[in-house]
């Protein structure tokens, strides 16, 4: 035992020596390189000197690394992470600058913009030599990433025995649809996945409900119910909210909801990690959770996650270069698809490269990293989720080149935790699933030239924008209006004289998730039914359901309860909807979906799906994307559920699931049957008696206006 712990304790001691050898021949390159960076004195000195200085230099660098860096990241916790991201260079430069001021007899000097370049290259090299020389010794590997999952059990006090049942890995590659994946596996972009189908792994696809978006979909999944969650954006009028899913204050409502409706704090309750999501789940661990994000002080824990990766300050350089290359892939990415003349094509200017990086960079970092580390402490359920697919795929298409190499840098991200999870103190079952897929397409404004915020407009007798009404389709939705109008109020068509002014209400609340639109008029209260509609807008519905960019609208009725409107005057009643009529195209399940969304109380005065074309897939985004989801139509209404093979199936006849609160009912079947296998507990309700001790329990914020920003904003 005595000659092993020499042993290891004289290979640590050796690799620090390599490292340090490696940083003094790194900042003596440098000195030669670099016009501003200097190892000696003015009056120059022997080579010996300059070599001893460079080790002084590196040897008193490495240290402030070590022992500086986390205090200064810590103390930057409440710092955005893209301004940590930017200040990374300036910390780390700093650093050098102070190590070169510790040399006896003042033997460095650099400028402040050299000694950036110099630090990043020597915490890029010393990381990389490190890991080198693990790499070459596995023992030595397996021996640090088990002394580091020691370490961290033994600050939360306990341990994990060798017999403890296996732990679960819920990895959601967001916006990856089932047939996107299944592409992508054929076309060899994402082998890990493929190797897990041929040997481990079974595949399935699931429906989402009719809001095809995260903030539905994982609401559902770790909280077991979505609810009266009608979009990814929608207006309260009793409470005079916009609720927009990826806000803070949105998020942490919407979550606190869901606890009081299943009095259940979630599927991470036992023991579970939350990294990279909207929601908690109920975890106690989380990196990047939206609905704690508010939070101020020791309640927001979410931030730990980046002081957990930041601390080190290789990772820091490393991600801040990544993202900096990133930025400059996605201009060249744009200009090039500007100049091939790829259509259709959305802007991709001002802050958009920035946050393309940070989602495909910064956060995948951060969430890798620390689901990393939960498995090395043994924890027994993480969820995290992946975004950099989804973000990419809304600007350059669900099918773009640019998507797909996204896919690939996934895919090693997947089988770097697979193979960390060979070390962990546990056996650890990692599930991959989407919460929804993505539909191609034109934009609605795109193909008619005016938004659905102008066609509403147009359908109200309201001033629509000038570029709107310039348009081919603006004129022809004017002259929509007109005639609509007079037909309504008896008049004839030919009659030029000044018609009655719609009156009631105040301006229209048009909100767009994807391809689904909201509509809501704050003015009146309750959910109005189409009877009101046609006395306060006479020309509305029929503008919308005629309109050939829109496939169908929901409409609550006086006389015939809710009903769906397609063209032409179809019209059926939503109690007797069986998927024919204008639901036809959209497929099994299209009815059911259309029927629990009417049951929701927010859900909006007039609810519109825009067409989908089922022979290209086609669907028309309300919003400035190319790749949507939030409504009925194609691949984003099919997400899709991969796990192990020791899992039962997620429907017992071998059928699909259906809506997001039947996959959280899968999920926490697996957790159980995880721990029925190491003979454990099964996994508990986590029933709270007041929701407001859940994480997240903060006020949604009012409404100020009625422009809610984009998605990706």
């Amino acid at each position: 035992m005595g000659e092993r712990r020499w042993r290891t304790v004289g290979g640590a001691l050796l690799r620090v020596i390599v490292v340090w050898a490696v940083s003094t021949l790194t900042m003596l390159a440098l000195a030669g390189i670099l016009p501003d960076f200097e190892l000696q004195s003015s009056d120059g000195e022997s080579i010996t000197r300059t070599a001893l200085t460079a080790a002084w230099g590196a040897g008193a660098f490495g240290l402030l690394t070590v022992l500086v860096w986390p205090v200064i990241v810590r103390a930057l916790l409440l710092v955005p992470a893209l301004v940590l991201g930017l200040l990374v260079f300036f910390l780390n430069g700093s650093l050098l600058l102070l190590a070169l001021r510790l040399i006896p007899d003042g033997g460095g000097a650099a400028a402040p913009e050299t000694a950036v370049v110099v630090a990043a290259v020597m915490s890029a090299v010393a990381s990389a030599t490190s890991t080198a020389l693990a790499v070459r010794d596995d023992n030595a590997y397996r021996r640090r990433l088990s002394r580091l999952a020691d370490r961290r059990r033994r600050r939360r006090g306990e341990r994990i025995a060798g017999s403890a049942p296996p732990g679960t890995v819920f990895l959601q590659l967001d916006g990856v649809g089932h047939a996107v994946l299944v592409q992508a596996v054929a076309d060899g972009l994402m082998p890990t996945v493929a190797g897990w189908l041929d040997t481990s792994h079974r595949l399935t696809r699931w429906r989402t409900d009719w809001s095809s978006q995260t903030g539905a979909s994982q609401l559902g999944i770790l909280h077991g119910t979505n609810h009266d969650v009608p979009g990814f954006r929608w207006y309260e009028k009793d409470t005079g909210r916009f609720m927009v899913s990826n806000r803070p204050a949105s998020a942490a409502e919407l979550q606190r909801r869901a606890v009081a409706r299943t009095r259940d704090a979630g599927l991470l309750s036992l023991d579970g990690a939350s990294r990279g999501n909207l929601f908690s789940g109920g975890a106690d661990q989380l990196a990047l959770v939206l609905s704690v994000a508010a939070r101020r002080g020791r309640a927001n824990r979410s931030r730990a996650g980046y002081f957990a990766y930041f601390s080190d300050p290789a990772n820091a350089v490393r991600t801040a270069l990544s993202f900096v290359a990133e930025v400059v892939r996605e201009i060249g990415q744009s200009i090039r698809s500007r100049l091939r003349g790829d259509e259709p094509r959305v802007g991709r200017g001002g802050l958009y490269p920035f946050i393309r990086a940070f989602a495909t960079v910064v956060e995948r970092d951060v969430v890798v990293a620390a689901v990393i580390g939960d498995m090395l402490v043994g924890r027994t359920a993480v969820y995290a989720d992946l975004v950099a697919y989804d973000e990419v795929a809304h600007h350059s298409g669900p099918h773009s080149r640019d998507a797909a190499k996204v896919l690939e840098r996934i895919d090693r991200a997947v089988a770097l935790i697979a193979k960390v999870a060979e070390h962990a103190p546990r056996t650890y079952r990692i599930v991959l699933l989407s919460d929804h897929g993505q539909s191609p397409g034109e934009t609605f404004e795109g193909v008619y030239g005016l938004t659905l915020k102008d066609l509403v407009r147009a359908g109200c007798g309201l001033p629509v924008s000038r570029r709107a009404g310039r348009t081919r389709s603006g004129a022809e939705a004017r002259d929509a209006v007109r005639d609509a109008l007079r037909s309504a109020l008896h008049r004839p068509v030919g009659e030029e004289d000044a018609v009655e002014r719609p009156t009631g209400g105040t301006d229209p609340v048009v909100l767009a998730s994807g391809n689904l639109g909201l509509i809501s008029f704050p003015g009146l209260p309750g959910r109005l039914s189409r009877e009101q509609m046609d006395r306060h807008h006479p020309a509305l519905l029929r503008t919308l359901a005629n309109h050939p960019g829109i496939g169908f609208l929901l409409v609550r009725s006086e006389r015939h309860g809710s009903v769906v409107l397609g063209r032409d005057g179809a019209e059926l009643p939503v109690d007797t909807l069986d998927g024919s009529g204008p639901l036809a195209v959209f497929g099994p399940g299209a009815a059911d979906a259309v029927r629990r969304t009417d049951s929701f109380p927010h859900v909006a005065d007039i609810m519109v799906n825009s067409m989908y074309d089922p022979d290209s897939g086609r669907v028309h985004a309300f919003e400035e994307q190319i790749g949507s989801h939030g409504g009925l139509g194609g691949e984003q209404a099919h997400p899709f559920l991969l796990w192990p093979r020791e899992f039962s199936e997620p429907v017992a006849d071998g059928g699909e699931p259906t809506g997001a609160e039947q996959v959280h009912e899968v999920l926490r079947r697996w957790l159980d049957e995880s721990l029925r296998d190491g003979h454990g507990p099964q996994v508990p309700l986590g029933s709270v008696e007041d929701p407001r001790q859940v994480a997240g329990a903060e006020e949604a914020f009012p409404v100020t206006d009625g422009a809610v920003p984009d998605k990706s904003e």
